[in-house]
């Protein structure tokens, strides 16, 4: 066998992952909030993007005095005195703004804080408090040990228990407790609702009252099967994580609608949410200047046009994800006109080739294109992908029932049965069958669970 060097050409096909096409791939994965804010960080860095007025496509025309950036002098003096004008009535304005007398309600630890200093007694209490207010996690429990405390600030045990004997009094109820027990424990005591019995279930059988157990508590508690029920219920009403009534109010998201979906004239207009979103232009100073290859160095100009390459590509992402965002939710719309007319039940089971392949793109572009995007419908606020769900069959031809369908009757057919003799899974198998609708004790089961429904002996009421 002869070994040899051999130079040949070969041509190959290959997808190069460039900047550009991270970018776009990106940009269509982001929600409407996230893009908004990633224009407007764009608008900062790049030159060459310039943000246009709403004005400026009125009649087409551009005015040669900025074109040729003559006359810029008059103009930014004249936007700068507007500007003073402006801030002068708006500091006017906020003087006797409403909005200035507003305030934000106050965290968890200012809370405390604020009952610790009205009720501390020597200043001792007041950095033993500080100390447990400080190690007191979101949820209201204390999440360290009194013995470390007391090792940190080089005092008795006793004397920190003391102060945390003191704090468990604040609001909200059951905050600064140590565990699960004790946290509903201080609830029912403060409620002046505490006794035996719901100090026992609590104390040694959350889990079987979790579970619906009422016949092994009752056995085991001496006590008739009606009190147990009446203490679960009580204990039900309690609160589990206490600290949670005064949340971090930085952690709200609020949701913006990227696709609206309304119903005109009997048929449904898809509308892309880009009135947000700042109209980009190309600047027309540095476009002139790069125009002038003799004006600058070779390092600037390949600096402008990087520039000038990011800014034209910036835009086209942003008109294609555009694009691609309208016909991936007028597919959608399309499918599930009978859901937006009438209901989860008119769902039909929907996959994201079945898109794919309608709108002529890849899956993972739809579900790019579907990722963190809501849509406002009659129906109310869902996520796209809330529309995407597998179908179960029908003893009515080879039509499919959608998942999300079937569980929507699930909650119906349990709301509905009597609370003294709840459906098991497989009677709800066989009333779904009733209408049609080809399921398994099994699934029914597994969506039982998914919807958070308690087994049949936990629904029981006695």
């Amino acid at each position: 066998m002869k070994l040899t060097h051999d130079i040949f050409l070969e041509q190959q096909q290959k997808l190069l992952m460039t900047p550009e096409l991270r970018q776009a791939i990106a940009i269509l994965q982001m929600s409407t909030i996230e893009l908004s804010e990633y224009i407007s960080h764009e608008l900062e860095e790049n030159p060459f993007l310039d943000e246009k007025e709403a004005d400026e496509n009125n009649d087409g025309e551009k005015n040669p005095e900025t074109e040729d950036g003559s006359g810029r002098t008059e103009e930014w003096l004249e936007l700068f005195h507007d500007r003073d004008i402006g801030l002068n009535t708006r500091e006017q304005a906020e003087e006797k703004s409403f909005d200035n007398f507003l305030t934000r309600r106050p965290s968890l630890y200012e809370h405390l804080e604020f009952q610790l200093h009205m009720i501390y007694k020597n200043p001792d209490d007041l950095v033993i408090g500080n100390f447990l207010i400080g190690s007191i996690d979101s949820n209201g429990y204390l999440s360290v040990e009194t013995t470390e405390v007391a090792r940190q600030l080089g005092i008795s045990e006793e004397r920190v228990l003391e102060v945390l004997e003191m704090m468990q009094t604040f609001h909200p109820h059951g905050v600064g407790a140590r565990d699960l027990s004790e946290c509903l424990l201080l609830q029912l005591r403060h409620y002046g609702k505490e006794n035996d019995m719901a100090r026992a279930i609590i104390e040694h059988h959350l889990t079987d009252m979790a579970g619906g157990k009422v016949n092994k508590i009752a056995n085991q508690l001496g006590i008739s099967i009606q009190q147990v029920q009446d203490m679960c219920d009580l204990i039900r009403t309690l609160d589990p994580r206490p600290g949670l009534q005064y949340g971090n109010n930085n952690e709200i998201k609020y949701i913006m609608p990227d696709v609206f979906a309304e119903k005109v004239d009997g048929e449904y207009i898809v509308v892309v949410n880009d009135y947000n979103f700042p109209r980009l232009t190309i600047n027309n100073v540095y476009e002139n200047i790069l125009r002038q290859p003799n004006s600058f160095n070779r390092d600037a100009r390949k600096y402008l046009e990087e520039k000038m390459g990011a800014a034209v590509w910036l835009m086209r992402s942003i008109e294609q994800r555009r694009m691609t965002l309208y016909k991936v939710a007028r597919c959608i719309v399309d499918i599930q006109k009978d859901f937006l007319d009438h209901g989860v039940e008119y769902m039909k089971p929907l996959n994201l080739r079945q898109v794919a392949e309608l709108v002529e793109v890849h899956e993972s572009t739809v579900s790019r294109a579907t990722t963190n995007k809501y849509i406002q419908t009659p129906q109310g606020i869902f996520e796209l992908k809330y529309f995407f769900s597998t179908g179960v069959g029908s003893f009515h031809g080879s039509q499919k029932i959608s998942a999300r369908s079937i569980k929507h009757m699930v909650e119906e057919i349990v709301a509905a049965e009597d609370s003294t003799n709840p459906l098991s899974d497989e009677a709800i198998a066989a009333a779904l069958k009733k209408k049609g609708i080809k399921i398994s004790r099994r699934t029914v089961a597994k969506y039982r669970q998914e919807l958070g429904i308690l087994s049949t002996m936990a629904r029981k009421r006695y």
